[in-house]
């Protein structure tokens, strides 16, 4: 039974996985894209936008990518599993942080509509008012 359980995390592992390459390639293609014309037009808006999109599929694949690693030591963990997926799981708890700052930072350059604490705003002074 044990085995079965080993084969299945071993399987949900890789699947997430390959998810967090397909998030990566998804987010690089599409913002490569569209970063291209904002670009020639000068926007930064238009660019800023791009930036916070791929940001968010890069954190989408950071979340897949430490399931995989979860998976992979679910089942009977040595110490040295657990060593190497607490220094997986702050690295990449690190890399979403930086990117969070950075989706902070270029929140004043977004369209007041994709401000996300502009829409918390609005409808805390909508329920209000």
């Amino acid at each position: 039974m044990e085995e079965i359980f080993k084969s299945l995390a071993e399987y949900v592992a890789l699947g997430c996985e390959v998810l967090a390459v397909i998030c990566i390639a998804i987010g690089a293609v599409v913002s490569v894209a569209s970063v291209i014309p904002a670009m020639l037009q000068g926007s930064q808006t238009g660019y800023a936008l791009r930036w916070r999109n791929f940001a968010m599929w890069l954190a989408l694949s950071l979340e897949f990518a430490l399931a995989a690693d979860i998976a992979d030591t679910v089942i009977s963990p040595t110490w040295d599993d657990i060593g190497k997926l607490a220094a997986i799981a702050a690295i990449r708890t690190a890399l979403n942080l930086f990117l969070e700052r950075d989706l902070e930072f270029i929140e004043p350059f977004l369209p007041r509509r994709f401000r996300p604490n502009e829409e918390k705003a609005e409808a805390a002074r909508a329920e209000a008012g």
